[in-house]
């Protein structure tokens, strides 16, 4: 196996247990998710249901205990064979503990790119994974979704496949909180288009739609408590293609620009990265 395939069954495939190893688990339990902390809303631990006493539930928690906990107090757990789907579609229950655990359950395995439904979910590793690769692209060009385990560039490649079939514009929304990797997952979609519909591997025209990223950067993006290098405007990237499919021009727009943080910041934040590159480069 070659470094760039083991890094994608290392970083990116999910591998399900045998049946094997299920035999070995009793399966006639019924195992819920409660709330241990009432004042934690988002910390679920996993208990058995032992018996029902009117509206109540008896559990066994996974430390031995029983506890009595109101049935509208719980949900329902799926199977371990469903622990790090690739897909939470797939689940047997739907909830709120069910979607945390498994997208827990897959970040402590290194796997930060999870599909729900049409939707891709990507968590911030806050380190670098080799996942990005030119030989990871190769992986994913042409492949159907359900071909190869979830990473942003299968996405990218579904919307650019849909564009060159049904000869329709399409779109990749990316959103979610300050830190959550937005600029990032923004930057991997550019390289992804770039790499499979450029005219040639170093075509001067996706370069500068690469390079165009860290100028970008520079006036609109700054350092904040939560966030090193937060983007501080919304833009939207539009890329346009040929008949052929190759990359024929770019154009993006900026707009809601803080530009308040020009002249005051929060404690602990800094003005725009700009201010500080000219002051490094004429020092």
């Amino acid at each position: 196996m070659s470094k760039d395939n083991a890094d994608y069954e290392r970083y990116l495939r999910h591998k399900t247990p045998s049946d094997d190893d299920f035999l070995k688990v009793r399966s006639d339990r019924q195992m819920v998710w409660y709330n241990p902390d009432p004042k934690e809303k988002d910390d679920y631990a996993s208990a058995e249901v032992v018996s029902e006493q009117g509206d109540e539930l008896v559990l066994k928690t996974e430390t031995g205990d029983e506890r009595k906990v109101k049935k509208t107090l719980v949900q329902p757990r799926n199977p371990e064979r469903f622990d790090g789907v690739e897909d939470m579609s797939e689940l047997s229950h739907l909830n709120e503990a069910g979607v945390l655990h498994n997208l827990r359950f897959r970040y402590n395995q290194d796997r930060i790119y999870t599909y729900s439904g049409l939707f891709l979910v990507a968590i911030n590793p806050f380190k670098r994974f080799p996942i990005y690769t030119p030989e990871i692209i190769e992986i994913y060009k042409g492949r159907r979704r359900n071909e190869v385990a979830p990473h942003i560039f299968a996405i990218s490649d579904g919307a650019y496949r849909a564009m060159l079939n049904d000869h329709q514009n399409q779109s990749l929304l990316i959103t979610g909180e300050s830190g959550a990797g937005k600029t990032e997952n923004t930057k991997k979609v550019i390289q992804y288009l770039a790499a499979v519909a450029g005219r040639t591997s170093n075509g001067t025209l996706e370069q500068q739609i690469l390079q165009a990223n860290p100028i970008l950067e520079a006036f609109g993006n700054a350092k904040t408590t939560r966030n090193v290098n937060s983007s501080r405007f919304g833009k939207f990237i539009e890329i346009q293609f040929n008949q052929a499919g190759f990359i024929s021009g770019a154009s993006i727009q900026s707009y809601l620009l803080e530009k308040s943080r020009v002249c005051d910041q929060a404690e602990n934040e800094r003005n725009y990265h700009i201010f500080y590159q000219l002051l490094a480069g004429s020092s």
